[in-house]
C-alpha cells in the first residue's frame, strides 16, 4: 500500500485499515467531521443558548438535591476546564469523581487539588484494588492488544453510575467535544464497555481475581440509564472551546499546569500513546489530535506537520516504563519479548454481540 497522508488534514493510512480518499486526496475523517461540524459544535449565539438553557434546567431541577450534576475529573485538560467553568462561571453544584489507579503524574494531582480547592467542588477518589487493578493491566500488556486503557475506562464509569444512583444524580458532565476529538482513529481499539473481551483477556492472561473491581457492561450502562434517566451533556460543544485560551484561564484562575500534550496527566495513559501504540501498532496519536484542531481552526495544517517532525516521547518514558513494569510485575526481558511480538488485536479474543444487536433493533424501529 502507497504510503498517503490527507491533504487537508495530517491522518494518514500508515497504520488506518478505516481511512478512505477522495480523488483529491481528502480523507473520509476530516470530511465527516466537517459535515458533522454545524450540528455538534456551537462556539456562537446557539451555543450560549443551548448552555444557558442546560444550566437553567439543572439548577431548577436540582434546587432540592445536594447536587447539579456528576462528572468524572482526570487532571487533564478538558475536564479540568469544565469543571472550572461549571462551578466557578456557571455555578453549578458538582460532584466529581477521580479515579486514582496509581498513575496519576505529579502535575495531575496538583492540577487536581489546586481547582478542586479553588472552585470548592466536592471531589470523591476511588482507588480501585492495585493488586488486582494492575494484573487486568499485566493481562492486558500479554494479551498484546492496542488499547490497554480500557479497564481505566471501564472503571471509571461503573463508579460514575454507582455515585449517580446514591445521590440520585440524573446529569451527567461529560468533557468530551467536538473542538479537539472530532477526529479519532477507528482500528486499533474497543469499545471499553465490552465485558465479555475483557473477561476473557483476564482469564486468559491474569493470574489475580477481578472481583473487587467495579466493572460495568454495555448492557447494564444502557439498563442504568434507562432505570436512572441519566442524561449526558457536552457543554464544551456550547462555547468557542480553545486549547491556549483554556489553558490560560485554567493557569490565571488556579496555577494549573499543562503536562504536554493530551492524555499525557496520567503515566499509563502517556505509555500508551507515546510508546506502546507506536512501537508496537504503528499508530501516532498526534495525527488524530492535531486533525481536530485544524477542523476547528486552532491549528493549521503546516503547523501539525512541523510538531509531527518531533519525537513521541523523550528519554523520560524508559523510567515511566520501569515503574509500569514493576507494578504489574513484569520483567523488562519479558517485555521486550512481546515488544518484538506481532501485535495483537482484540477481535483475537471473545467479543460481544450486544452492541451489533442493539444497532440493528434501532434499525428496525427507526424504519418502522
Amino acid at each position: 500500500m502507497n504510503y498517503i497522508r490527507c491533504k487537508r488534514c495530517v491522518m494518514d493510512n500508515k497504520a488506518d485499515n478505516f481511512i478512505t480518499f477522495n480523488e483529491d486526496g481528502i480523507c473520509n475523517y476530516c470530511t465527516e467531521a466537517l459535515s458533522k461540524k454545524n450540528k455538534i459544535y456551537f462556539p456562537n449565539e446557539e451555543g450560549q443558548k443551548r448552555l444557558d438553557n442546560m444550566i437553567e434546567k439543572l439548577k431548577c431541577d436540582n434546587k432540592h438535591k445536594k447536587y447539579d450534576c456528576l462528572m468524572g475529573i482526570s487532571g487533564g485538560l478538558d475536564s479540568s476546564y469544565l469543571a472550572y467553568l461549571g462551578a466557578a462561571k456557571w455555578g453549578l453544584r458538582i460532584l466529581a469523581v477521580h479515579i486514582d489507579d496509581g498513575y496519576d503524574t505529579e502535575i495531575s494531582k496538583s492540577n487536581i487539588k489546586k481547582l478542586c480547592e479553588k472552585t470548592k467542588i466536592d471531589m470523591v477518589t476511588i482507588k480501585p484494588d492495585s493488586e488486582q487493578f494492575n494484573d487486568l493491566t499485566r493481562a492486558y500488556v500479554l494479551a498484546r492488544v492496542p488499547n490497554l486503557a480500557v479497564p481505566q475506562d471501564n472503571i471509571l464509569f461503573a463508579t460514575i453510575y454507582n455515585f449517580a444512583k446514591e445521590y440520585n444524580i440524573k446529569t451527567f458532565l461529560s468533557g468530551g467535544n467536538f473542538a479537539l476529538e472530532s477526529i479519532l482513529q477507528r482500528g486499533n481499539t474497543i469499545n471499553a464497555y465490552d465485558l465479555a473481551n475483557l473477561k476473557d483477556i483476564h482469564s486468559k492472561f491474569g493470574s489475580k481475581p477481578i472481583s473487587k473491581l467495579p466493572l460495568i457492561s454495555d448492557l447494564q450502562l444502557d439498563i442504568n440509564r434507562w432505570l436512572l434517566n441519566l442524561k449526558t451533556f457536552r457543554p464544551l460543544n456550547y462555547l468557542d472551546y480553545n486549547r491556549e485560551k483554556a489553558l490560560k484561564e485554567l493557569y490565571d484562575y488556579c496555577g494549573f499546569e499543562y503536562y504536554g500534550s493530551k492524555h499525557l496527566e496520567n503515566v499509563l495513559t502517556k505509555f500508551i500513546q507515546t510508546y506502546w501504540l507506536p512501537n508496537k501498532y504503528g499508530v501516532d496519536k498526534r495525527t488524530s489530535h492535531y486533525s481536530s484542531m485544524i477542523i476547528s481552526d486552532q491549528m493549521s495544517r503546516d503547523e501539525a506537520l512541523k510538531l509531527l517532525e518531533k519525537p513521541v516521547y523523550d528519554e523520560s518514558i524508559y523510567d515511566e516504563i520501569d515503574m509500569i513494569l514493576c507494578n504489574i510485575n513484569l520483567t523488562k526481558e519479558k517485555f521486550d519479548e512481546i515488544m518484538k511480538m506481532p501485535p495483537k488485536q482484540h477481535t483475537d479474543y471473545k467479543t460481544s454481540n450486544y452492541v451489533k444487536i442493539r444497532r440493528q433493533i434501532s434499525k428496525i424501529f427507526k424504519n418502522k
